[in-house]
Protein backbone atom coordinates (compact mmCIF):
# COMPACT_ATOMS: atom_id res chain seq x y z
CA UNK A 1 0.00 0.00 0.00
CA UNK A 2 1.27 3.30 -0.75
CA UNK A 3 1.85 5.69 1.70
CA UNK A 4 -0.13 9.53 1.97
CA UNK A 5 3.17 10.69 0.64
CA UNK A 6 3.30 8.94 -2.52
CA UNK A 7 -0.51 9.63 -3.53
CA UNK A 8 -0.33 12.28 -6.39
CA UNK A 9 -1.21 15.59 -5.37
CA UNK A 10 -4.41 16.10 -6.75
CA UNK A 11 -5.71 12.84 -4.87
CA UNK A 12 -3.77 13.60 -2.26
CA UNK A 13 -6.13 16.86 -1.68
CA UNK A 14 -8.87 14.92 -2.11
CA UNK A 15 -8.27 12.38 0.83
CA UNK A 16 -7.03 15.81 3.23
CA UNK A 17 -10.96 17.37 2.04
CA UNK A 18 -12.55 14.22 2.50
CA UNK A 19 -10.80 13.20 6.21
CA UNK A 20 -11.73 16.98 7.24
CA UNK A 21 -15.51 16.38 6.30
CA UNK A 22 -15.81 13.11 8.20
CA UNK A 23 -14.10 14.61 11.05
CA UNK A 24 -16.52 17.44 10.87
CA UNK A 25 -19.70 15.31 10.09
CA UNK A 26 -18.78 13.08 12.45
CA UNK A 27 -18.03 16.42 14.95
CA UNK A 28 -21.11 17.95 14.21
CA UNK A 29 -23.43 15.06 14.99
CA UNK A 30 -22.17 14.64 18.24
CA UNK A 31 -23.50 18.26 18.99
CA UNK A 32 -26.96 19.16 19.76
CA UNK A 33 -28.67 22.19 20.92
CA UNK A 34 -30.85 23.00 24.23
CA UNK A 35 -32.89 25.77 24.66
CA UNK A 36 -33.43 26.57 28.40
CA UNK A 37 -33.60 28.84 31.33
CA UNK A 38 -31.57 31.29 32.85
CA UNK A 39 -31.89 29.85 36.19
CA UNK A 40 -29.99 26.07 35.04
CA UNK A 41 -27.41 28.06 33.01
CA UNK A 42 -26.47 30.92 36.08
CA UNK A 43 -26.99 28.85 38.99
CA UNK A 44 -24.20 27.11 37.83
CA UNK A 45 -25.81 23.60 37.34
CA UNK A 46 -25.31 22.93 33.65
CA UNK A 47 -21.58 23.19 34.15
CA UNK A 48 -21.74 20.44 36.78
CA UNK A 49 -24.62 18.33 34.77
CA UNK A 50 -23.43 18.64 31.04
CA UNK A 51 -20.38 17.38 31.40
CA UNK A 52 -20.92 14.27 33.01
CA UNK A 53 -23.60 13.68 30.30
CA UNK A 54 -20.48 14.13 27.43
CA UNK A 55 -18.60 12.32 29.49
CA UNK A 56 -21.70 8.99 29.13
CA UNK A 57 -22.34 9.41 26.02
CA UNK A 58 -20.08 11.61 23.65
CA UNK A 59 -23.21 14.32 23.08
CA UNK A 60 -21.58 18.02 23.14
CA UNK A 61 -24.77 20.59 24.25
CA UNK A 62 -24.48 23.54 23.25
CA UNK A 63 -27.09 25.58 25.43
CA UNK A 64 -29.15 28.80 24.59
CA UNK A 65 -30.06 30.21 28.19
CA UNK A 66 -32.83 32.94 28.29
CA UNK A 67 -36.27 33.15 29.50
CA UNK A 68 -38.53 30.20 29.84
CA UNK A 69 -40.89 31.90 27.03
CA UNK A 70 -38.29 32.96 24.90
CA UNK A 71 -36.79 29.14 25.11
CA UNK A 72 -40.39 27.63 24.57
CA UNK A 73 -40.89 30.13 21.36
CA UNK A 74 -36.67 28.82 20.61
CA UNK A 75 -38.26 25.58 19.83
CA UNK A 76 -41.69 26.64 18.51
CA UNK A 77 -39.47 27.75 15.53
CA UNK A 78 -37.41 24.34 15.48
CA UNK A 79 -34.40 26.37 16.32
CA UNK A 80 -33.46 23.53 19.34
CA UNK A 81 -33.07 20.18 19.44
CA UNK A 82 -34.53 20.19 23.27
CA UNK A 83 -35.85 21.96 25.56
CA UNK A 84 -35.27 22.30 29.10
CA UNK A 85 -37.60 25.28 31.45
CA UNK A 86 -39.81 26.09 34.24
CA UNK A 87 -43.30 26.65 33.22
CA UNK A 88 -45.69 23.83 33.82
CA UNK A 89 -48.78 25.51 31.93
CA UNK A 90 -46.84 26.38 29.02
CA UNK A 91 -45.16 22.94 28.75
CA UNK A 92 -47.91 21.68 28.59
CA UNK A 93 -49.42 23.77 26.15
CA UNK A 94 -46.08 23.25 23.82
CA UNK A 95 -47.03 19.37 23.31
CA UNK A 96 -50.73 19.87 23.14
CA UNK A 97 -50.05 21.73 20.21
CA UNK A 98 -47.82 19.27 19.25
CA UNK A 99 -44.21 20.48 19.08
CA UNK A 100 -43.49 17.95 21.66
CA UNK A 101 -44.10 14.34 22.11
CA UNK A 102 -44.11 14.68 26.15
CA UNK A 103 -42.76 16.15 28.57
CA UNK A 104 -40.48 14.77 31.24
CA UNK A 105 -40.14 15.71 34.92
CA UNK A 106 -36.65 16.94 35.56
CA UNK A 107 -36.24 18.46 38.85
CA UNK A 108 -37.41 21.30 41.41
CA UNK A 109 -36.63 23.54 43.42
CA UNK A 110 -38.28 26.85 45.12
CA UNK A 111 -38.87 30.75 44.34
CA UNK A 112 -37.79 33.06 47.02
CA UNK A 113 -39.27 36.78 47.77
CA UNK A 114 -35.43 38.21 48.78
CA UNK A 115 -35.39 42.18 49.93
CA UNK A 116 -33.62 44.66 52.05
CA UNK A 117 -32.55 42.58 55.78
CA UNK A 118 -34.16 45.54 57.36
CA UNK A 119 -37.51 44.59 55.60
CA UNK A 120 -39.06 48.69 55.41
CA UNK A 121 -42.29 46.93 53.69
CA UNK A 122 -42.68 44.19 56.49
CA UNK A 123 -43.34 41.19 54.51
CA UNK A 124 -40.62 38.22 55.97
CA UNK A 125 -42.85 35.24 56.52
CA UNK A 126 -44.39 32.56 54.49
CA UNK A 127 -47.35 33.85 52.84
CA UNK A 128 -45.78 35.07 49.24
CA UNK A 129 -49.63 36.77 48.54
CA UNK A 130 -49.82 38.83 51.50
CA UNK A 131 -45.96 39.46 51.40
CA UNK A 132 -46.94 41.68 47.71
CA UNK A 133 -50.11 42.93 49.41
CA UNK A 134 -47.34 44.93 51.58
CA UNK A 135 -44.88 45.71 48.65
CA UNK A 136 -48.11 47.62 47.07
CA UNK A 137 -49.26 49.18 49.88
CA UNK A 138 -46.03 50.29 50.65
CA UNK A 139 -44.98 51.36 47.23
CA UNK A 140 -41.51 49.74 48.28
CA UNK A 141 -38.96 49.04 45.41
CA UNK A 142 -39.81 46.31 43.86
CA UNK A 143 -37.43 44.63 40.49
CA UNK A 144 -39.33 42.36 38.36
CA UNK A 145 -38.10 40.67 35.40
CA UNK A 146 -40.68 41.27 32.84
CA UNK A 147 -39.25 38.80 30.19
CA UNK A 148 -42.12 36.33 29.86
CA UNK A 149 -39.79 34.32 31.82
CA UNK A 150 -41.14 31.32 33.61
CA UNK A 151 -40.06 33.29 36.98
CA UNK A 152 -41.75 36.20 35.33
CA UNK A 153 -44.99 33.93 35.03
CA UNK A 154 -44.79 32.63 38.69
CA UNK A 155 -44.96 36.26 39.94
CA UNK A 156 -47.34 37.11 37.55
CA UNK A 157 -49.39 34.24 39.37
CA UNK A 158 -48.20 35.29 42.78
CA UNK A 159 -49.82 39.31 41.90
CA UNK A 160 -52.85 37.81 40.46
CA UNK A 161 -53.41 35.64 43.80
CA UNK A 162 -53.00 38.66 46.11
CA UNK A 163 -55.95 40.02 44.20
CA UNK A 164 -53.62 42.97 42.93
CA UNK A 165 -53.62 44.82 39.73
CA UNK A 166 -51.54 48.07 41.00
CA UNK A 167 -48.39 47.15 42.47
CA UNK A 168 -47.69 49.90 43.87
CA UNK A 169 -45.46 52.69 42.62
CA UNK A 170 -42.23 51.26 43.26
CA UNK A 171 -42.75 48.02 41.08
CA UNK A 172 -40.57 48.49 37.77
CA UNK A 173 -39.82 45.64 35.15
CA UNK A 174 -36.18 45.71 33.77
CA UNK A 175 -36.91 43.14 30.79
CA UNK A 176 -33.95 41.52 31.66
CA UNK A 177 -32.54 37.59 33.50
CA UNK A 178 -32.28 36.73 36.87
CA UNK A 179 -29.00 37.80 37.59
CA UNK A 180 -28.99 41.35 36.21
CA UNK A 181 -32.74 41.53 38.00
CA UNK A 182 -31.20 40.50 41.62
CA UNK A 183 -27.81 43.01 40.19
CA UNK A 184 -30.33 45.67 40.35
CA UNK A 185 -32.51 44.70 43.10
CA UNK A 186 -28.89 44.74 45.25
CA UNK A 187 -28.09 48.29 44.25
CA UNK A 188 -31.45 49.43 44.58
CA UNK A 189 -32.32 47.65 47.96
CA UNK A 190 -35.69 46.45 46.09
CA UNK A 191 -37.32 43.64 46.84
CA UNK A 192 -37.00 40.69 44.22
CA UNK A 193 -38.75 36.98 43.53
CA UNK A 194 -35.99 34.59 42.58
CA UNK A 195 -35.75 31.16 42.26
CA UNK A 196 -33.48 29.80 44.84
CA UNK A 197 -30.60 28.14 42.91
CA UNK A 198 -29.73 31.26 41.26
CA UNK A 199 -30.08 33.13 44.33
CA UNK A 200 -27.55 30.63 46.44
CA UNK A 201 -25.20 31.00 43.81
CA UNK A 202 -25.74 34.79 43.55
CA UNK A 203 -22.60 36.11 44.64
CA UNK A 204 -23.57 40.24 44.71
CA UNK A 205 -26.23 40.54 47.45
CA UNK A 206 -25.50 43.55 48.76
CA UNK A 207 -27.84 44.18 51.86
CA UNK A 208 -30.52 41.45 50.44
CA UNK A 209 -31.73 38.29 52.30
CA UNK A 210 -34.43 36.09 51.78
CA UNK A 211 -37.64 37.24 53.33
CA UNK A 212 -40.29 35.09 52.08
CA UNK A 213 -40.09 31.44 51.52
CA UNK A 214 -41.91 28.14 52.48
CA UNK A 215 -45.26 28.93 50.83
CA UNK A 216 -46.29 26.04 49.19
CA UNK A 217 -47.25 27.85 46.16
CA UNK A 218 -43.54 28.93 45.58
CA UNK A 219 -43.24 25.27 44.37
CA UNK A 220 -40.52 25.52 41.25
CA UNK A 221 -40.91 22.35 38.81
CA UNK A 222 -38.52 22.28 35.90
CA UNK A 223 -39.66 19.98 32.77
CA UNK A 224 -37.51 18.57 29.45
CA UNK A 225 -38.54 17.69 26.39
CA UNK A 226 -37.75 16.75 22.52
CA UNK A 227 -38.30 19.10 20.20
CA UNK A 228 -40.76 17.25 17.34
CA UNK A 229 -39.44 15.82 14.48
CA UNK A 230 -42.27 15.37 12.78
CA UNK A 231 -42.47 18.81 12.99
CA UNK A 232 -39.23 19.74 12.35
CA UNK A 233 -37.55 16.52 10.31
CA UNK A 234 -33.75 18.07 11.06
CA UNK A 235 -33.80 18.11 15.03
CA UNK A 236 -31.71 15.87 16.34
CA UNK A 237 -34.18 13.75 18.34
CA UNK A 238 -32.30 10.38 18.71
CA UNK A 239 -30.06 12.56 20.85
CA UNK A 240 -32.23 14.88 22.38
CA UNK A 241 -34.03 11.59 23.70
CA UNK A 242 -30.50 10.41 24.92
CA UNK A 243 -30.20 13.39 26.84
CA UNK A 244 -33.71 13.15 28.49
CA UNK A 245 -32.93 9.10 29.11
CA UNK A 246 -29.74 10.35 30.75
CA UNK A 247 -31.05 13.33 32.93
CA UNK A 248 -33.96 11.50 34.56
CA UNK A 249 -32.09 8.11 34.90
CA UNK A 250 -30.84 7.61 38.46
CA UNK A 251 -27.16 8.51 36.94
CA UNK A 252 -28.41 11.86 35.96
CA UNK A 253 -30.69 12.38 38.94
CA UNK A 254 -27.84 11.57 41.25
CA UNK A 255 -25.69 14.24 39.65
CA UNK A 256 -28.43 16.57 39.51
CA UNK A 257 -28.54 16.02 43.13
CA UNK A 258 -24.38 16.48 44.13
CA UNK A 259 -24.73 19.69 42.80
CA UNK A 260 -24.19 21.93 46.18
CA UNK A 261 -23.07 25.51 47.00
CA UNK A 262 -21.76 25.93 50.58
CA UNK A 263 -23.23 22.73 51.32
CA UNK A 264 -26.62 23.80 50.13
CA UNK A 265 -28.52 21.34 47.61
CA UNK A 266 -29.40 23.44 44.67
CA UNK A 267 -31.91 21.19 42.53
CA UNK A 268 -34.14 18.31 44.03
CA UNK A 269 -34.62 15.14 41.44
CA UNK A 270 -38.29 14.05 40.60
CA UNK A 271 -38.25 12.35 37.59
CA UNK A 272 -41.11 10.07 37.49
CA UNK A 273 -43.31 11.79 39.51
CA UNK A 274 -46.21 13.67 37.86
CA UNK A 275 -44.94 17.47 38.39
Amino acid sequence: MRSMNTIPVSRRAFAVVLLSFTCGFAHAQSTMVMASTTSTEQSGLFKHLLPEFSKATGITVKVVAVGTGQAIDMARRGDADVLFVHDRAAEEKYVAEGFAPRRYPVMYNDFVLVGPKTDPAGVRGKDIAQALKKVAAANAPFVSRGDKSGTDAAEKRYWAQAGLTNRGSGYKECGCGMGPALNIGASSNAYVLADRGTWLSFGNRGDLAVLVEGDKRLFNQYGVMTVSPQKFPHVKAAQAQKFIDWVTSPAGQQVIASYRINGEQLFFPNSGTDN
